[in-house]
């Protein structure tokens, strides 16, 4: 009976300790995925590293760079994983993100990377912008098809029109960024004028301009051409339209904060594998692997319209032109839910 009193505890004793030996490491990941990407992307990486888990804090680009750089002095965050290039330039110039050289990077296209030497982002995916269209509510309300940006500002289009505001969303900035490095700043700044005179209202949500495009609560949403083809091979009434002039475009990209994990590390490693970008591939048609490509249903082909943009110059001007975009605009911006 001693004996058993004794074998008891130090039963239980081994028993914590072997569970203690055998716990995941949990690492906090910074992201704006989109929501329904989330669960796949921690599934496969955790089945591939089982003695790591990931726990997602997600919000949009503007607000996860804003939280991001409120906590740069004392950064709660382990890894940054889909996030806008533009932000994560900015990032790494505030001293967020960590220079690393994850392996395998030389398989990654340059385009996709932080141009520094002293690296510390590495793209993903490309995500483009579009126009969604619904063409059921153009045909009841008697809305021609829009080919231009500048078809945009027409009168017949008042009130029908939403896009992203780019101050909460990095889909939003990517497209005001485009206009001002494609048209010049002064009539880039002119024409976002003249097509908020036709805007309903601006969203905190890149997506969400073509989910209300999709559903039918504005016959235009200025948006993300991934979220435009999932809805349209979904069913919904929409044309995807690539307008003349050309569309803004990011790579979402992956950058280390907490230099002291190497589970971190190993996490930043998985996200320009081959693997990893086979995942991507499923959602976007342009990623960073030079040997990965796969077609998604119904996304138009982007490449053509690509315009030649300059992240850098995307990150310095950031702070600058937000404040100039909601003095002008702000006013019609949805509330934050």
């Amino acid at each position: 009976m001693k004996n058993r009193w004794i074998i008891a505890p130090l039963t239980a004793i081994a028993a914590l300790t072997a569970s203690s030996a055998f716990a995941a490491e949990e690492l906090t990941v910074y992201t704006a995925f989109e929501t329904d990407m989330l669960a796949n992307y921690k599934k496969t990486f955790e089945k591939a590293n089982p003695d790591i888990k990931i726990k997602w804090v997600r919000d949009s680009t503007g607000i996860m760079t804003a939280k991001l750089l409120a906590e740069k002095d004392n950064p709660r965050a382990d890894v940054v994983w889909g996030l806008a290039g533009s932000s994560m330039a900015l990032l790494k110039e505030e001293g967020v993100l960590k220079p690393y050289s994850p392996k395998g990077l030389a398989d990654v296209r340059p385009s996709m990377v932080d141009p520094q030497d002293n690296k510390a982002w590495f793209g993903n995916d490309a995500f483009f912008n579009a126009v969604c269209f619904n063409e059921m509510v153009a045909k009841a309300q008697g809305l021609p098809k829009p080919e231009s940006w500048d078809d945009l500002l027409k009168p017949v289009y008042k009130g029908h029109i939403a896009m992203p505001n780019p101050a909460s969303s990095g889909t939003g900035y990517m497209q005001v960024s485009a206009w001002i490095q494609s048209m010049g700043e002064q009539q880039a700044w002119t024409y976002m004028e003249k097509l908020d005179n036709n805007i309903a209202h601006y969203t905190h949500s890149g997506s969400k301009p073509c989910v209300q495009a999709g559903m039918g609560e504005v016959a235009i949403g200025i948006s993300m051409a991934l979220r435009g083809a999932t809805l349209k091979t979904q069913g919904a009434p929409i044309d995807i339209i690539l307008p003349k002039g050309g569309v803004g475009w990011e790579a979402e990209a992956v950058g280390l904060v907490n230099t002291k994990s190497d589970a971190a590390k190993r996490l930043v490693d998985w996200s320009v594998s081959k693997d990893a970008n086979k995942l991507y591939s499923e959602y976007y048609p342009v990623v960073a692997h030079k040997d990965v490509s796969a077609p998604v249903k119904n996304y138009p082909d982007v490449e053509k319209a690509m315009l030649n943009l300059d992240f850098g110059k995307m990150a310095v001007s950031r702070e600058a032109v937000l404040k100039t975009w909601s003095e002008k605009f702000d006013a019609k911006s949805e509330p934050r839910s």
